[in-house]
């Protein structure tokens, strides 16, 4: 029967309750579906080892022997099956059962295979919970398979007899079937052209390998075709758009920008500042609408080159808005404009929750005579009664924090859609940008300003508590201001309730152990639960340099400049992102002093956590900190989603693994479609029918930003 139409239900030890566990948990309808699980890691079982060379806790071992004794003992709780176990040369291991003891039927003097990894306790080596497996010939060992396969399961799975070993025989009652082979999902040319494997061999070798170098191939060619037909949805999106998309031209380099470039300019830009204008002024000219991402770590000078591009589209007599994600980002946002652009004639006003009733009836009307050339604000910029006369240019800072139908507003305050620049702090590393954003122009700013010294950072434990004190009071002495960071649990849900009071007790404790510290200094504290004008009051003290030490939680992760300040102290850095920290961390280092960022964790760490602190302190560099991340936590915590909340859906590529194999998929995909853009010649039906089944093919990705 064809897998590709064979109801779960069908398949050999599956049946009808079990199918509609599979369905529950899984998402899976037929026996195609189900050799799409693959298997999460591989144990070699082709090697037979003896108890004498058992000498770590790491191994799985295989060996081959006898049960000469069983025994039950204890009760309840406490109840185990214990077993002694002799290899072919006599020496002997205890096996101990805690579990399912009603399921175990093991025999005396009966031959078997013993299987697991063995555990020290007690000075001495045991297994606990083995497979036994009872050996009826000798062509059993001979015939031994080499790599194991074993897959993930759910508790209910599980509950429902459906684990690693339950799922492993019935993939393997669908070999028979899957070696009559199953039509391929890539043409014939495309296998042969790049190399790969066909899929019947690929689905047999995923699941059942021969040997490492098949299982590689056949891992290959999965991975190879699952980001191939998302380079090639994402490529053939973005050809659309950019075939469909008709921008404002701005040809005019005019009065507002030559002023301001040669007059006004507060620092000479740097290469890279100077690289990414011109990108965006090639847009402007293009004819074509502009969709671009500027990436650019802390303190690279994003807002400056987005007060250029505003000058050109003033220039041009359009309109532009800047939209950030809050009031202190806009508010800041405002001030930096504001000075820059002190003495020339460009209009800019802020716009945010907070603007008073008075101001809107002037400022409103204002911005629909085309009276208003920037206009700054928050997520006020979107509500119906905004009314542009002409807007031409759009800016998202850390455009992430809004949602798409909160963005799509903003492009709709025209007929024509105006250019777009989204831009973002957090470094996205490249095989992500190439897949989430994998249709947008993107520009990269890898430069900081001149002038500036890279933040020295630490790590140390809580013990030191009082060489961290003395270096606050010197740097304050020195006229310096001191961060001091907690963690606090966003989420608002039931589970989080009690942590999140904790954290906020900590928060409080913390500001109150400070304060008896410096009695002398003035101190601030800001959290998320503060009422929003008492949280910008003491924002604005700090910003003013009149509280010297500012202890907070992250809502201070963006959108705070202070140069004066340059000690950031993260309380528990053991509780946050590598992205996280390197936001945090930019809030200093923003004037000509050295600044510092300690990091303080207790001794006992985990080993993930310490190679997190190790990268924080080994570089500054946004873009290594965000490949980190990506490696160590996937792709989840850079964006705010998690790999399988992709706009696609991946079943063994990672974005964090395999970037070489995703360039090749993009290169091979712009290739074919730029001989054949609509997937119109036959030799490419196959490659058009794969591009139909992708995951949310219905949805627009090149209209992302």
């Amino acid at each position: 029967m064809d897998l590709r139409y064979k109801e779960l239900k069908y398949c050999k030890g599956v049946g009808p309750k079990r199918a509609e566990i599979l369905r529950k948990e899984l998402h899976i309808d037929t026996a195609l579906d189900l050799l799409y699980l693959f298997p999460y890691k591989y144990i070699d079982r082709s090697h037979f080892s003896y108890i004498r060379d058992i000498s770590s806790e790491d191994e799985y071992m295989q060996i081959v022997g006898i049960v000469v004794d069983v025994q039950t003992v204890g009760t309840g709780k406490t109840k185990r099956m214990t077993a002694e176990f002799a290899d072919r040369n006599g020496d002997t291991i205890e096996l101990v059962w805690f579990k399912g003891l009603q399921y175990l039927k093991i025999e005396t003097g009966v031959p078997y295979i013993l299987f697991g990894k063995p555990s020290f306790f007690n000075h001495t080596f045991n297994f606990a919970h083995p497979d036994l497996e009872k050996i009826v010939s000798q062509e059993q060992l001979q015939t031994r398979c080499g790599l194991e396969p074993h897959y993930n399961t759910s508790e209910k799975m599980k509950s429902g007899a459906l684990n690693d070993k339950a799922m492993r025989t019935i993939i393997q009652g669908l070999m028979p079937d899957l070696k009559e082979g199953i039509p391929d999902t890539l043409p014939d040319w495309f296998i042969e052209e790049n190399h790969l494997l066909p899929l019947t061999d690929s689905l047999i070798n995923i699941h059942f390998p021969a040997n490492g170098r098949i299982l590689q191939k056949a891992k290959e060619r999965l991975k190879f075709e699952e980001l191939f037909f998302i380079q090639l949805q994402i490529l053939k999106q973005a050809k659309r758009q950019q075939m469909q998309s008709v921008g404002f031209r701005m040809p005019i380099v005019g009065r507002n920008f030559n002023n301001f470039y040669y007059n006004y300019l507060p620092f000479q830009l740097t290469g890279a500042q100077m690289r990414v204008v011109k990108e965006i002024r090639a847009d402007f000219v293009s004819g074509k609408q502009m969709n671009r991402l500027l990436q650019g770590d802390v303190g690279s000078g994003k807002t400056l080159v987005a007060l250029l591009c505003s000058l050109l589209a003033v220039d041009n007599g359009f309109q532009t808005c800047i939209m950030a994600p809050t009031e202190i980002l806009a508010n800041q946002h405002f001030l930096t404009v504001t000075q820059m652009l002190r003495g020339m004639s460009v209009n800019v006003r802020l716009l945010t929750g907070s603007t008073k009733q008075k101001e809107r009836r002037e400022l409103l009307p204002a911005l629909q005579k085309g009276e208003i050339d920037i206009l700054i604000g928050t997520h006020a910029l979107i509500e119906d009664n905004v009314v542009f006369a002409n807007l031409g240019l759009v800016v998202v800072d850390e455009q992430h924090r809004f949602g798409v139908a909160q963005r799509a507003k903003l492009w709709a305050k025209n007929l024509q859609p105006p250019h777009i620049l989204v831009m973002t702090a957090t470094p996205i590393p490249r095989t992500l940008a190439m897949t989430v954003y994998g249709d947008l122009s993107v520009s990269v700013i890898d430069e900081l300003p001149p002038g500036r010294k890279p933040v020295r950072t630490l790590h140390y434990n809580i013990q030191r508590r009082q060489q961290i004190d003395n270096f606050i009071e010197q740097q304050v002495e020195k006229g310096r201001q001191v961060y001091v960071v907690f963690p606090l649990i966003e989420k608002r849900d039931k589970k989080n309730k009690e942590e999140e009071q904790k954290q906020l007790a900590d928060l409080v404790s913390g500001y109150e152990r400070i304060c008896h510290r410096f009695p002398e200094y003035n101190i601030s504290m800001v959290h998320g639960k503060m009422n929003p004008k008492e949280k910008d009051l003491h924002m604005r003290l700090f910003a003013e340099g009149k509280t010297q030490i500012l202890v907070a939680t992250t809502v201070i992760e963006v959108g705070v400049n202070v140069p004066n300040a340059s000690v950031m102290i993260v309380e528990n850095a053991d509780r946050f992102g590598l992205s996280q920290l390197h936001q945090l961390r930019g809030r200093v280092g923003r004037g000509a002093d050295q600044s510092y960022c300690i990091l303080l964790t207790d001794f006992a760490l985990s080993k993930d956590t310490r190679k997190r602190m190790d990268i924080m302190v080994a570089t500054n560099d946004g873009f290594r900190i965000a490949e980190a991340d990506l490696q160590l936590r996937g792709p989840g915590d850079l964006e705010g989603t998690q790999q399988s909340g992709l706009p696609f859906e991946m079943h063994i590529a990672s974005l964090a693994t395999d970037g070489q194999l995703l360039e090749k998929a993009r290169r091979v995909a712009q290739t074919i479609l730029e001989e054949d853009p609509e997937l119109a010649l036959p030799k490419n039906s196959l490659l058009q029918t794969g591009l139909s089944k992708l995951k949310n093919s219905t949805t627009d990705w090149s209209e992302i930003s």
